[in-house]
């Protein structure tokens, strides 16, 4: 189902639309509007995943052992060394 609505567009928006319309891109203005707003959906919707794994992954985070910053250089450390080994590289 459709609906018909009344929309305002500046001066731009309206000769871009028109432009991909008489470049054949879009059969008409509400093609485009509507291709518009679906993409504005999708990353709407992919933004709130984002947010949403983010918070999941603080949230896990908090739950785990708090390392600080002395730890985390010998931890870091000990990773390129282990690198630089598994490499042949000097340490």
């Amino acid at each position: 189902m459709t609906v018909k609505s009344s929309i305002s567009l500046t001066d731009d928006q309206h000769a871009f639309a028109r432009s991909l319309v008489a470049a054949g891109r879009y059969s008409s203005l509400s093609a485009v509007l509507q291709q518009g707003v679906d993409l504005l959906r999708q990353r709407m919707d992919a933004e709130e995943l984002e947010t949403a794994a983010l918070r999941e992954l603080l949230s896990h985070r908090r739950q785990g052992a708090f390392v600080d910053a002395e730890q985390m250089d010998a931890r870091l450390a000990a990773m390129v060394a282990g690198k630089r080994r598994a490499h042949g590289l000097s340490t």
